[in-house]
């Protein structure tokens, strides 16, 4: 299915121009009808233009038409910018088809839209971490992708980790799903650009962060009274940990989680997600219904399909 694809840089300047092209050709190689944006390659410091070309480029692509307005990458600047960003116009494109898609320091746009809007945005790839990976693209992740373009997509599933494997948790219906990039999630408390999600489905990964980075950014949110509303907190992966060896004496992520669960008592926290700065990651609906329910260790997270807003557990097929 050829779709109209636009290529944006809303946050870091492209350092790999190599995965960015192989990124655009296997995107190509797909069927799919590419369009770059004109400042894709721009550079300003370490951003992907100045403040002024990234909101213009974010403009562009809420304008092209696309089916698709996907991000090259992720790595920072959409914080810097989101007093300027055209909420409206996205969301109206948002309304008349175009999927946007993204990860990582995208968060901060999906989460803003979601509080100034109710808009829904995907959390999935970018351009040249996943569609330009030096080992090729993901399957999974090109399946989702596929599920996304072609319309088909009504949900994913995972498998838990062997730890959890006595985890219960009463199915979840009805609920928002929200969150992404943890880091860049918590940047936003306080901030008019923070969702204000009641018995939501809170999702979150991050990547380079210490256990206790982690930790920390959790008992905020905690502390802030918005993980005890959530009706389940899931777990991504979380890359790139490095404890200090001899020092950190065990305590690390599964000292977080536990710690975590034994405070929320009433929340489930779920783990094992597979999204997050990996190559094998779902597509996400930020900002959707949700259903979510599991059978021994299978998790089920179901969307259906998303204008119909049917939750039709038959069909979902899991990845």
């Amino acid at each position: 299915m050829t779709k109209h694809i636009y290529i944006y840089s809303p946050s870091s300047a492209i350092r790999d121009k190599a995965a960015f092209r192989r990124g655009v050709k296997r995107l190509q190689a797909l069927g799919h009808e590419v369009e770059i944006d004109p400042d894709a390659l721009s550079v300003h410091q370490r951003f992907a233009g100045d403040d002024a070309t990234r909101l213009a480029a974010i403009s562009r692509a809420a304008a092209s038409g696309a089916n698709i307005a996907l991000i090259a990458r992720g790595g920072y600047g959409l914080t810097r910018i989101l007093d300027q960003i055209p909420y409206k116009a996205v969301a109206k494109a948002i309304q008349k088809g175009t999927e946007f898609v993204g990860c990582s320091d995208f968060t901060a746009l999906q989460n803003a839209l979601v509080a100034k809007t109710g808009a829904v945005t995907w959390s999935g790839p970018a351009v040249g971490e996943d569609f330009g990976a030096e080992a090729g693209a993901d399957d999974i992740m090109e399946a989702c992708f596929d599920d996304l373009v072609s319309g088909q997509g009504e949900g994913t599933g995972w498998r838990m980790p062997a730890r959890d494997a006595d985890l219960k948790f009463k199915p979840v219906e009805d609920a928002v799903l929200w969150g992404g990039n943890l880091c860049v999630l918590t940047s936003l408390l306080g901030t008019p650009y923070f969702p204000v999600v009641d018995k939501g489905v809170l999702f979150i990964e991050d990547t380079n962060e210490h256990p206790y980075r982690i930790e920390r950014m959790l008992d905020q949110l905690k502390m802030a009274g918005v993980l005890g509303k959530q009706k389940a907190i899931v777990f991504g992966q979380f890359t790139g940990i490095r404890k200090v060896p001899g020092y950190d004496r065990g305590f690390g992520l599964d000292t977080v989680v536990d710690r975590l669960r034994a405070s929320l008592k009433k929340v489930p926290v779920l783990t094992g997600l597979p999204f997050g700065h990996v190559p094998t990651k779902v597509l996400l609906p930020v900002g959707a219904k949700v259903a979510m329910a599991a059978e021994g260790r299978d998790v089920f997270l179901v969307w259906g399909h998303r204008h119909a807003h049917s939750h039709d557990h038959d069909h979902a097929h899991s990845h």
